[in-house]
């Protein structure tokens, strides 16, 4: 079968053939449909982040998976069942936090991450997977079921900052996203069509004509230029707000969510920044989070109870919004285009593009 695999130091994909694998007992051979591409893959790719596996020269890409269960292997799948694949599994045998299905709250040194640190992922003509870390999806999801593991991303997330509000009668009613990416505008699209927030509102870098301008307009919320209004000057702008989530990567962002947040409210830093020394007035920073009840709280990963609520989602995300948040999917033979037009890409020579995905079969 074809993968597409990166090999430390080249700083491309690649297509590698491997043999189809057996599953083992416990687990399920998938035909891959499609996976999706974003920035993660390519800090993986650039060699900023992730590692093969261990004993082997390559990485077998992809984490944004939707496939067919080909080969049930005695578990409770059944054959022809649309399935979207978990991330995360243990690393020398199951934790404590796998144990209790918790697995996205396991420390470094307890897992691996398919796709990206220590084992292989899903794109490849064909996967194998415990049954436990297949979670079903009606079959008319199929064609952007690889929405969905970046959607639980942020179901996580948001679950995580309600958290930290549960003490008090909590009402938010505002919410400021922090990058007009794929994820962030799918987090948008929540805030607004699930959450059913009053004011939403998302930040970018983008000069106008551009699709994501018109996408976060065409939800009904607000575009906010940072070289215009920086995060530090939103709450003086637009209000401070109830929810700030952070999906930029930039570490001054996590300091100036604060500065953004309205009194009792929460920011959730997602972006993974590298080094970076700067100051901060600590002082003034610290006071507002203790004399405001404000609260930031850091999220990764997810589990399968919000891979289910992300289906959820998905379905109720509106068509045109799908349609134009997904801008290519490509096939084998022109895997390439997937990864060097992401969104996410450092190198993205199409404006146009926001999100892409490889498809291995089509649908």
């Amino acid at each position: 079968m074809n993968v597409i695999a990166v090999e430390p130091g080249s700083g491309e994909p690649t297509v590698l053939e491997k043999p189809v694998p057996e599953p083992a007992p416990g687990e399920a051979l998938v035909r891959t449909l499609r996976v999706g591409v974003d920035g993660t893959d390519r800090e993986v790719i650039e060699g900023r982040h992730g590692d093969v596996p261990d004993g082997d020269d390559h990485l077998v890409l992809g984490h944004e998976a939707v496939g067919v269960v080909e080969d049930a292997n005695g578990t409770d799948l059944e054959e022809g069942t649309v399935v979207v694949p978990t991330v995360r599994r243990p690393l020398d045998g199951p934790t404590e936090h796998f144990e209790r299905g918790q697995p996205d709250m396991a420390p470094a040194g307890e897992y691996v991450e398919r796709g990206i640190v220590g084992a292989h992922g899903f794109m490849a003509e064909y996967f194998t997977s415990p049954a436990e870390y297949l979670v079903s999806i009606p079959e008319e999801l199929a064609p952007l079921g690889f929405l969905v593991e970046p959607i639980s991303i942020s179901e996580k997330a948001i679950e995580h900052a309600y958290a930290t509000r549960s003490a008090f009668d909590w009402r938010p009613e505002s919410a400021l996203v922090l990058g007009n990416g794929s994820l962030g505008l799918l987090t948008l699209a929540m805030f607004e069509e699930v959450l059913e927030y009053d004011r939403t509102y998302c930040l970018g870098r983008r000069d106008r004509p551009d699709p994501t301008i018109d996408i976060i307009e065409n939800l009904g919320a607000t575009y906010v230029d940072s070289r215009e209004t920086p995060v530090s000057q939103v709450a003086d702008a637009y209000e401070g707000m109830d929810v700030v989530y952070e999906a930029t990567g930039y570490a001054k962002h996590a300091f100036e969510t604060i500065d953004a947040l309205a009194p009792n409210g929460v920011g959730a830093l997602l972006g993974v920044p590298e080094d970076w020394t700067f100051e901060v007035d600590g002082g003034r920073l610290h006071r507002e989070l203790v004399l405001q009840n404000k609260a930031l709280v850091g999220s990764v990963n997810s589990h399968r109870g919000h891979f289910e609520s992300a289906i959820e989602t998905l379905a109720a995300l509106p068509t045109w919004f799908t349609d134009d948040l997904v801008t290519g999917v490509y096939g084998l033979e022109e895997f390439e285009r997937a990864f060097s037009l992401a969104e996410e890409s450092t190198f993205a020579d199409d404006d146009t593009t926001i999100k892409t995905a490889v498809e291995f079969t089509s649908i």
